[in-house]
């Protein structure tokens, strides 16, 4: 467990640790980059699943999962709103099903905390979804870095989730046709770091009308055309009603 320095979020909980590279949005990975610290730093379950390959962290494919992990936060009475594997993905192939099941019933049995899940597998996800429960306090989401995963949207607003979100981060490219039927809510943020690729500040603003025409709350993470917009996370967690964008 540890608090977030991600705006959209409180704490972070890892019962499992390593992913696999599946697209554009994972070249610059600060996940694997973590991860590799975190082994270095003597954290036994992240040894392994990331390494350094011409000036990149990149995962391996190996998964270790942290039994010790799962009853976290069962253990904070306060509510907090929690990015549930914040340094892997919850639906990566190599997960086994009966430890997402262990992952849900933590999530089932505290109703006081809000579950944050995001992945690059929602179709995983949802080939699984019927032997999972979907109490209110699970968010579901998937990342929709450019328009080549849009698909990945459709995916999602098949589970049963009561909050569908996508992470439009890094926005690598424009999507002009942003699949968001079904979708309760859209976070944008540019690539950071020394080896960032390029953004525009319209591919930004042409996803916030997007969803101001379909009623869909966003949350705009970096400073895009001019004005920093944040929220508490606390809201987030028990309305999305809050609607803020940038002027332009």
């Amino acid at each position: 467990m540890a608090t977030s320095t991600i705006e959209w979020t409180e704490k972070t909980w890892n019962p499992i640790a390593g992913c696999t590279p599946v697209s554009p949005g994972c070249l610059n990975c600060y996940a694997a980059m973590m991860a590799t610290r975190l082994a270095a730093m003597g954290q036994r379950k992240y040894d392994g699943t990331a390494e350094w390959r011409s000036g990149r962290a990149v995962f391996t494919g190996i998964i270790n999962l942290d039994e010790t992990a799962l009853a976290i936060p069962c253990r904070v009475k306060k509510p907090t709103v929690w990015f549930v594997n914040s340094l892997s993905d919850l639906f990566h192939e190599g997960v086994p099903q009966d430890f997402r099941r262990r992952i849900f019933a933590t999530m089932n049995e505290s109703p006081q905390h809000q579950f944050q899940i995001l992945t690059k597998r929602p179709q995983v996800a949802l080939d699984v979804a019927a032997d999972l429960t979907w109490t209110p306090n699970i968010w579901m989401g998937t990342t929709v870095e450019n328009s080549a995963v849009i698909e990945r949207a459709a995916v999602l607003s098949r589970i049963p989730a009561a909050i569908k979100f996508l992470s439009v981060e890094p926005m690598l490219g424009p999507i002009p046709d942003l699949p968001l039927d079904g979708i309760h809510w859209v976070i944008i943020g540019c690539e950071s770091g020394p080896k960032k690729r390029p953004f525009e500040n319209e591919w930004a603003v042409d996803v916030i009308e997007q969803c101001r025409n379909m009623d869909v709350a966003v949350f705009v993470k970096q400073v895009i055309v001019g004005k920093r917009v944040s929220h508490d996370p606390a809201e987030w967690s028990t309305s999305l009603r809050v609607r803020e964008y940038p002027e332009y």
